[in-house]
């Protein structure tokens, strides 16, 4: 290698320094103009993040106490403590707990009352349960098929038998009630 090969080599290695000491710089000059901004950003980062785990943290608390006080309740039904940390962490889980007591007493009256629950489902199973119960048909979204089921029953019990046959139609082939409407469909042609 001759010198003026080490010098170019030194030039280029001289250069490639200078741009990097010119992009520090500018970061540094970047940093000092927009110092405040970017703290604060990375503060705002952090606290929403924080909040989140807090949060996060403080709902597990919850329901982690809600699922104790109902796993008491499975094995003393008059544990006023358990009801009551039941209603203050978890409500849905008080309302489906109070339809499964309901439903096994066959309480209409606290059937009726769970019926106009803000839960859907719970609303729609109560409503199901008091109309199977008090024998009235009732319109059901989850029980759609059985609710027109039951009304075919009554309107057979009844002696409408069309009524029963447009019930009964209305139930779909690929439901798992189709052997059964079936049944009674052709129970309600012999009657005729």
């Amino acid at each position: 290698m001759s010198i003026k090969d080490d010098v170019n080599y030194v030039k280029k290695e001289l250069s490639g320094d200078e741009k990097v000491l010119e992009s520090a710089f500018k970061l540094e000059s970047l940093y000092k103009k927009y110092k405040f901004q970017l703290w604060g950003v990375v503060a705002a980062l952090i606290l929403f993040f924080g909040g989140q785990s807090v949060m996060n943290a403080i709902h597990e608390a919850k329901l982690v106490k809600a699922n104790e006080a109902f796993l008491t309740l499975q094995t003393n039904n008059d544990d006023a403590n358990a009801l009551n940390v039941l209603e203050e962490n978890n409500p849905t889980l008080l309302a489906l707990y109070n339809y499964a007591q309901a439903a096994k007493k066959q309480d209409i009256k606290a059937l009726e009352s769970l019926a106009t629950s803000s839960n859907d489902v719970i609303a729609d199973a109560s409503g199901y349960t008091a109309g199977v119960l008090s024998r009235k048909p009732v319109d059901s979204k989850l029980y759609k098929e059985m609710a027109l089921f039951e009304e075919a029953y009554l309107a057979i019990v009844a002696g409408d038998i069309k009524m029963a046959k447009d019930k009964l139609e209305l139930i779909d082939e690929r439901s798992p009630l189709a052997v059964i409407t079936d049944f009674l469909r052709h129970s309600t042609i012999k009657e005729n």
